[in-house]
């Protein structure tokens, strides 16, 4: 007779699994995923190192699940400031740009891992998929701001994509010096250079002609 897991072994995995995720999350998000080694993981989820690879065949594997759950939350941020109802398009997408970025600055260590620390390629694959994502949800507001006149006609994917490599690239240094300048002044400046783009001489992040 086959053997068929209890709903108990089944629950009990799941939350071994959580334990590895949780403990790789904490190690990326302290020094980027040149940290998150095997035996470092196992020992603070507290399991045998021949355990942790019942669960994740090899590193390149755990990380690359730690980033596609790292990145779903800030994709998931950034979702939700879009479908705001109560503003204009524009309004929403600076307010996206603004919470990227904020977040951003405000996890350093995780953030450099996610958008430029060298990964392995299973990594790699992950961030152009969700640069990809970004790049999508930001589309749907250029397309709508366009719909209203706000903004003049454009390619909206190709714009949006311009913007995922703008906020990117610019965060790359205050992220790698640990930046003094105030936060706001940094998202700010982003922000606004990338509205500006979509508009040229006719909106500013404060809503006033340039």
């Amino acid at each position: 007779m086959a053997y068929r897991e209890t709903a108990k072994v089944r629950d009990r995995k799941a939350l071994t699994e959580q334990r590895i995720l949780q403990a790789s999350h904490e190690l990326v998000a302290e020094a980027g995923f040149a940290a998150l080694q095997m035996n470092q993981v196992a020992q603070r989820a507290g399991i045998a190192t021949g355990s942790l690879y019942r669960y994740f065949a090899n590193k390149e594997t755990l990380a690359a699940e730690v980033f596609r759950q790292a990145t779903e939350i800030e994709v998931d941020h950034v979702r939700r400031c879009l479908q705001q109802a109560d503003s204009c398009a524009l309004s929403r997408l600076e307010h996206a740009l603004q919470t990227f970025a904020e977040r951003a600055l405000k996890a350093p260590k995780l953030a450099w891992a996610l958008i430029a620390e060298p990964v392995d390629p299973a990594v790699d694959q992950q961030r152009l998929h969700y640069r990809l994502q970004y790049a999508n949800l930001f589309a749907c507001a250029v397309q709508q701001a366009i719909d209203d006149q706000l903004i003049p006609q454009q390619d909206p994917m190709l714009s949006s994509t311009a913007m995922v490599g703008a906020i990117a690239e610019a965060l790359i240094g205050p992220l790698a010096q640990q930046a003094q300048d105030p936060t706001h002044a940094i998202t700010h400046t982003i922000t606004q250079f990338c509205v500006r783009g979509l508009a040229p001489f006719r909106y500013s992040v404060t809503g006033a002609s340039l």
